[in-house]
């Protein structure tokens, strides 16, 4: 009789470090996916930080060396347009916190920030990776467009032309390249991007809040447009033949065969 298999471990982790609490995405077996129940916990967690005024910068991480592989499509069984706004709504409220909230967020990035990972790293507002991490969007591969503001964050942060090659064409982005086009911040050494994220987060929590929290909303400016039209987009992609047939070829790994219904 073979042992019940052991429950799956999807959680946030917190951790303070003075006046900086550290976020980890703890779901290592499906390396840090965010599904919808991590997704509210986090959105739970963001929401006490900034609310919490001993807290006065934030870090955001993944477990055992690896960010965020994007999100879970195993829980994309999404059959209606109006379910898919619901999952978006859901979704955006996290992504407002992160962009809007007045706390300084930076990403801690190890390994691989995909997808959804590749997301919640632009909406932090530093970032900090390893010099082996890779920063790609694969959301096209199973018939989606970008989504959780990156359509928003991506072309602030390398241009037009430079996120159109990242998101139609699946470019895989080295630390040190996404370093030279302004995608990352800061590269530290392999498995030391918790440390430098640390450093930044910790001057950043002893400088005037203020002044941080109003510029951020500045830098928000057009969030919201472009999270509605997103919602609207993404919501209307839920039903169609070609993400049916994008995330059956994701489960079968094999390559998928759009015909644009």
């Amino acid at each position: 009789m073979s042992a019940p298999a052991e429950p799956l471990r999807q959680r946030i982790l917190e951790e303070r470090d003075g006046a900086v609490l550290i976020v980890t995405i703890d779901c290592p077996s499906r390396k840090n996916a965010i599904a919808p129940v991590l997704r509210a916990a986090m959105e739970d967690v963001m929401e006490r930080a900034h609310g919490d005024d001993t807290i006065r910068a934030i870090v955001v991480t993944g477990a055992e060396g690896t960010f965020c592989a994007g999100g879970d499509i195993s829980s994309m069984d999404i059959d209606s347009t109006l379910a898919g706004r619901e999952r978006m709504r859901r979704t955006h409220k996290l992504v407002r916190l992160m962009a809007k909230g007045g706390k300084p967020i930076v990403a801690a990035v190890e390994g691989w920030a995909a997808g959804a990972g590749m997301a919640v790293a632009c909406a932090c507002d530093v970032i900090v990776a390893a010099e082996d991490a890779r920063f790609t969007a694969g959301f096209h591969k199973i018939g989606l467009m970008s989504d959780m503001g990156l359509p928003h964050f991506l072309p602030a942060r390398v241009g037009i032309g430079r996120a159109r090659r990242i998101l139609f064409f699946h470019e895989v982005i080295a630390a040190p390249e996404a370093e030279r086009i302004g995608l990352v911040d800061y590269v530290a050494p392999h498995g030391k991007a918790l440390e430098a994220a640390l450093e930044k987060a910790r001057f950043l929590a002893a400088e005037a809040p203020g002044p941080i929290a109003f510029t951020k909303q500045i830098f928000a400016d057009g969030l919201d447009e472009a999270l509605a039209e997103e919602q609207t987009y993404q919501a209307a992609l839920f039903t169609t033949e070609d993400f049916k047939e994008g995330r059956a070829a994701f489960f079968a790994k094999r390559k998928p065969n759009f015909t644009g219904g």
